[in-house]
């Protein structure tokens, strides 16, 4: 079988790419005679998604261990509970996509980065705990990985599956800003939008048509030396390959790295303003990813189109601001997060509320993850932080004195 072919499946969605074996686990045998080596990758002890590989040469065959690197997250001193404003614009550029990550604020469910890469990785990687999620902010490029060539642009969600080993080699010349989310378990799409055989609902917000999989498969038959790093248990250790590792000739399942951009996420409007749910794309253990878009605002000759308060009873509620103006917030910048804490209420900044009534739209773009156990914010975060954000509801102007005790 050659080509690719998407299409339908029971549980999720079925793709294919180059050449595989009529029946799996049976004998299928390169141009000498010699056997492919297959390979499963699966999730939930063989019982969840899985896709079925064939290299060239066993993945298994691991030359040297060049090292191993302590991962630790530099968090702050827990302090008062404050809602705060983050400007990840003046993020310095440089390295490649792993190197260049600035850890923003993490629990045990998930970590949150931002991304400035300036150059390709020279080695391929691996999330051990869980699966990725990079929104593309600005740039191109491409995300390589044992499945094939997966291509990425502005606006693009890449969900990478744990057990994927990729890098990302962006465009020459083009600026690239990212926003990371390091899942501790799996990203799906939400249960609701999806039947009993993984099928997207009419009524969901995307579709299985906006899903993009890796198109173009390369074999690499080389010899050599190739570097593979895999983060796990808090630690990111280097091996070092003789043969290429992206020797696959051909692949099938439901396991593989996709993109998804946010300008495909059809919203959900009403008559009365619409809660944070419809706004859902991803969901994880422990917390969902939503995407804001440009919509049309409500349509009750008396509605209030910007949010109403509210306390984030079981949630700490964090934005990244992609594109536009956020129709709710003053003062906020390009590539700012805001995070709003459990335990205090937020709402719409002074005149924003009132201002909302009578307009027709929003243009704005950004991305908000919602977590259900509590954030810490690291010293990098801290260091981005507008002080004056805290007090930005008050209808005169305030400035950030220290906090008492």
């Amino acid at each position: 079988m050659t080509n690719y072919q998407l299409e339908h499946s029971d549980m999720t969605y079925y793709y294919k790419l180059g050449n595989i074996p009529h029946k799996r686990h049976t004998q299928f045998r390169q141009a000498n005679g010699s056997l492919y080596h297959e390979e499963l990758i699966s999730i939930h002890g063989f019982a969840g998604v899985q896709s079925l590989l064939y290299h060239l040469h066993p993945p298994t065959q691991i030359e040297k261990i060049l090292r191993e690197e302590r991962v630790e997250i530099p968090f702050a001193e827990t302090g008062a509970l404050l809602h705060r404003h983050l400007r990840t614009a003046t993020v310095e550029t440089g390295g490649d996509a792993i190197a260049s990550r600035v850890p923003l604020m993490a629990n045990t469910d998930v970590c949150i980065f931002v991304a400035r890469p300036t150059t390709a990785m020279k080695y391929w990687y691996r999330f051990a705990h869980g699966d990725e999620v990079i929104f593309i902010h600005e740039g191109s490029g491409i995300l390589e990985s044992q499945y094939g060539l997966l291509r990425y642009q502005v606006g693009d969600y890449l969900v990478i599956p744990t057990g994927v080993m990729w890098r990302i080699i962006p465009d020459a010349g083009i600026e690239q800003r990212m926003l990371v989310i390091e899942a501790q378990g799996h990203i799906e799409p939400p249960a609701r939008y999806l039947n009993r055989y993984g099928q997207f609902l009419e009524h969901s917000p995307y579709c299985e048509r906006d899903i993009r999989p890796p198109d173009e498969l390369i074999t690499h038959d080389e010899a050599g030396e190739f570097e593979v790093r895999v983060k796990a248990r808090d630690r990111i250790t280097s091996y070092l390959y003789r043969h290429h590792p992206l020797d696959v000739v051909g692949w099938d399942g439901h396991l593989w790295p996709f993109a998804f951009n946010i300008e495909d996420f059809e919203p959900i409007t009403g008559r009365l303003h619409q809660p944070p749910p419809v706004h859902q794309t991803f969901e994880a253990p422990g917390f969902v990813v939503c995407s804001f878009v440009p919509r049309l605002f409500d349509y009750h000759p008396q509605a209030i189109p910007a949010p109403y308060n509210h306390s984030n009873v079981d949630s700490d509620e964090v934005i990244y601001y992609v594109e536009g103006n956020f129709m709710s917030r003053k003062g906020i910048e390009r590539a700012s997060i805001t995070v709003h804490p459990s335990g205090i209420p937020h709402g719409p900044h002074p005149g924003t509320y009132e201002g909302s009534i009578g307009k027709e739209r929003t243009n704005e773009l950004a991305v908000m993850v919602d977590t259900f156990r509590p954030l810490k914010l690291t010293k990098y975060a801290l260091g981005l932080e507008d002080k004056n954000y805290s007090y930005s509801w008050l209808s005169h102007p305030h400035t950030a004195e220290p906090i008492q005790g």
